[in-house]
């Protein structure tokens, strides 16, 4: 229990530290958590809709709405046509909300790389494999 422990710990920490940067950044937490699911997909490689942003959210069409243009009026996320389907309107994340993210989560995601090269490559195996499980009963979780 010790562990599990030290993951609500660990989840209230970066909470925190994800609430700072969104009271500095005159954002709100749902915009932090938008611009990172947009900023995972696009590693990923994968476009994403409005829609699409607003199920990953578990936001109403309206709520998406409001969403993507307050972003957009910011300036950190713009509409664009889709590469593969120019139909499709996508969001993007917008560069400079990249580098704004990363004047603030840089030095905790630089500091996080470095403890983990403290381990050897099975025992990175087996935390991203139990972190992977966390986020997956924490999504399945109702």
């Amino acid at each position: 229990m010790e562990i599990v422990h030290l993951l609500r710990a660990v989840t209230v920490e970066l909470g925190a530290h994800s609430a700072r940067f969104a009271r500095r950044a005159g954002l709100h937490p749902t915009d932090v958590r938008a611009l990172i699911v947009l900023m995972d997909a696009s590693r990923a490689g994968e476009e994403t809709t409005a829609g699409r942003l607003g199920a990953a959210l578990g936001l109403n069409s309206a709520g998406t709405t409001a969403l993507v243009d307050r972003l957009e009026r910011a300036g950190h996320v713009r509409r664009v046509r889709g590469e593969r389907d120019r139909r499709r309107v996508v969001v993007e994340v917008d560069e400079r909300a990249v580098a704004l993210g990363w004047s603030h989560f840089g030095p905790l995601i630089g500091r996080a790389v470095e403890l983990l090269r403290r381990y050897d490559a099975r025992e990175r195996a087996a935390i991203k494999d139990f972190l992977t499980g966390v986020r997956d009963a924490a999504a399945g979780a109702e």
